[in-house]
């Protein structure tokens, strides 16, 4: 079945789910550049949000695309360390965020015992012992790789160099985490966000500066050489502990129910312990060495908390405009949620108001999705006395006065001319086409003051059009030239070649971006004019499209066809598009590590404007691999290799540009 195939016929035909439906490929793009993104601050110790929250971005990819390259790797460590493999498989678990999840689970995966264990919220670290002592001290990296930093792990409390005598021959790998304790956090790096960060950036100081304030827990173990010292997981513990680790506490379940109970019991009590979890590891008690060694294990589970809840009183819906869109948002009495206090969410449609009943003075309960986005998940039965109301839906347009159309999944203006919706297609067109010096307030004076009321009339602005917009009356008459205008002209000029996905999400028709166009191009819909005379049942057997996809496309190109020609057709764009257009025409691309002369993205757009393909992984078919380390040991070099794929440097790739 297409990603957007909808089983029951019906539903098919309402066209209230264009928007919604349309949005989800394009949403998995951005998913993508999110996850890869806080994957590389994450392991570079500056991560810029948390694990709960990076854990809502990662489950909402596998639930619009299930098997995303992106879901089977981990990031990489910064490049300012000695490098190592790793002696034991360092992947990433797969999780349940509810008892309902969890007992999916465990119906596929029935032991006679659950041994379960404290899901620590640290960084992870492999110390390395050959014949009991002390070898190297190894980051989690990229889940086969990472730093080497055993100068600051020797620092830190519950790292032992050199193992009791009775396990002296001991050669191979302990794994645990590296924590920060609350007590520590508060006293001496409350300016950190929380303790994981605090702990991250630390361990990979050059300086070691710090150290001393890390705790090391540890969890596993496996030896490269002779026999394993333990019979079973929890054999694995007992080694642990009689080496002097600390570890996380054990408890074995009868039945999965009995492992949710202990879940129960732990979410009320983890307040009290001086480290951070945020949930549990659910383990069978026999050692499987290969499923561990998956980059997603599927023999063990990380079973997450329930979100913090709180129940509080609708107040005011207030709706925000984005473009042609108006967007419901509650606000309700404050409430406490994971430490902060919440007044806010967001209502999403007004299908979400009529689902749930909601009403002006509801009593509702409100969550915050992934523990950072709040979300009112229910509303709870009236009680004698309570003075409920209507919420009031906008029916026309406070801008242009255009009657509002309602599809359940969207509130829109219809209005082409309306004027908020063409600054909103402005700005989209500036910020996809990536016109960095054309700023949104420089665009919303040139269409506040008439200059500029389509796409074509930003590149017919003039230097001497965009001077009054920098420099004052005195400085006009004084004839004094200005440098802002002239660096925006320059942009403006420097960014008249276009490819045709980035022309198609430039024009803002909702849920329409440079993915879903990249992929009817893939289906050979190559040109603008193939694009703009393709019937709806022709893009609708397109994979990843369906009916109501499909729609939203054709009609939102045969809406804007007249600006679109016109944009091509006066010279103002050039248009990069069809066949065997460009030097990389038939080539594709897959790009790894980092780059010395610009940016992944760059290189990656620079490929797409020769007539290239880019690929997130390494497949058959690829025609090249391109990395500045061409020797590491890398799963994507490995893979490269086994295929036959030619793997080269930056400078190679800019030569075959």
């Amino acid at each position: 079945m297409n990603l957007f195939d909808v089983e029951d016929d019906s539903l098919k035909n309402d066209a209230g789910l264009d928007s919604a439906k349309a949005s989800q490929v394009e949403r998995i793009g951005e998913l993508e550049k999110l996850i890869l993104r806080y994957q590389k601050s994450y392991y570079d110790g500056e991560g810029e949000i948390s694990d709960a929250e990076f854990d809502s971005l990662w489950d909402e990819l596998k639930s619009l695309d299930p098997s995303n390259p992106i879901l089977h790797k981990v990031g990489a460590d910064s490049g300012n360390f000695e490098k190592a493999p790793h002696v034991m498989p360092m992947g990433s678990q797969e999780k349940a965020a509810s008892p309902e999840e969890f007992l999916e689970w465990a119906k596929k995966h029935a032991y006679g015992e659950y041994l379960v264990e404290y899901k620590l919220d640290g960084a992870s670290l492999e110390l390395q012992y050959k014949n009991g002592k002390l070898l190297r001290a190894v980051t989690r990296g990229d889940g086969e790789t990472g730093d080497v930093i055993t100068a600051n792990a020797v620092k830190m409390h519950g790292v032992i160099g050199t193992l009791v005598p009775e396990h002296s021959g001991f050669t191979g790998g302990v794994r645990g985490e590296v924590i920060m304790t609350h007590h520590v956090h508060d006293t001496l790096f409350s300016d950190k966000a929380n303790c994981r960060n605090a702990a991250n950036g630390l361990m990979k100081r050059k300086d070691g500066e710090g150290s001393e304030n890390l705790n090391l827990i540890a969890y596993d173990v496996w030896a490269t050489e002779g026999e394993q010292p333990f019979d079973d997981e929890e054999g694995k513990l007992e080694f642990l502990k009689a080496n002097g680790f600390d570890t996380v506490p054990l408890k074995i379940a009868k039945s999965p129910e009995e492992v949710i109970a202990y879940r129960e019991l732990v979410m009320e009590t983890r307040k009290s312990l001086d480290y951070d979890i945020d949930g549990l590891v659910i383990k069978e008690r026999k050692v499987d060495h290969d499923d561990a060694s998956r980059d997603r294990p599927e023999r063990q589970i990380a079973f997450k908390f329930s979100l913090e809840e709180a129940v509080s009183i609708l107040r005011q819906v207030e709706w925000g405009e984005t473009g042609a869109t108006y967007t419901p948002v509650a606000i309700f009495d404050p409430v406490e949620l994971n430490g902060t206090t919440v007044k806010r969410a967001s209502l999403v449609n007004t299908n979400l108001i009529k689902t749930l009943g909601l009403k002006i003075g509801s009593h509702v309960v409100v969550v915050k999705r992934g523990e950072i986005i709040p979300k009112i998940i229910s509303v709870l039965p009236a009680a004698g006395g309570e003075e409920l109301s209507e919420i009031e839906i906008p029916c026309k347009c406070s801008t242009c006065g255009s009657d509002l159309i309602d599809e359940g999944t969207r509130l829109y203006c219809p209005g082409k001319n309306c004027g908020k919706k063409i600054l909103h297609q402005l700005l989209k067109w500036v910020s996809v086409v990536d016109i960095r010096d054309l700023g949104e307030t420089l665009v919303t004076s040139l269409y506040n003051t008439g200059k500029v009321r389509s796409i074509t009339q930003l590149y017919s602005l003039t230097e001497q059009d965009l001077t009054p917009y920098f420099l004052d009356s005195e400085s006009l008459e004084a004839g004094k030239k200005s440098l802002g205008a002239e660096k925006v002209y320059a942009s403006i000029q420097s960014h008249r070649k276009v490819s045709l996905s980035k022309f198609i999400a430039g024009f803002d028709i909702e849920g329409i971006g440079e993915t879903v166009v990249e992929t009817l191009m893939s289906a050979g819909y190559n040109t603008l004019e193939s694009m703009l005379n393709a019937r709806e049942e022709e893009i609708a057997s397109v994979y990843r499209f369906a009916e109501i996809l499909a729609r939203t496309f054709v009609t939102g190109l045969a809406e804007n066809r007249a600006d679109m020609e016109e944009l091509v057709s006066s010279g103002a764009v050039t248009l990069i598009q069809g066949e065997n257009k460009g030097s990389l025409a038939g080539l594709s691309f897959c790009f790894t590590g980092e780059l010395k002369t610009m940016k992944r993205a760059d290189a990656q757009n620079m490929v797409k404007e020769k007539g290239g393909a880019v690929k997130s992984s390494v497949v058959k078919g690829l025609s090249y691999l391109v990395t500045n380390d061409t020797t590491s040991g890398s799963s994507k070099n490995r893979k490269a290799a086994e295929l036959g794929i030619p793997v080269i440097t930056e400078e190679e790739f800019l030569k075959l540009v």
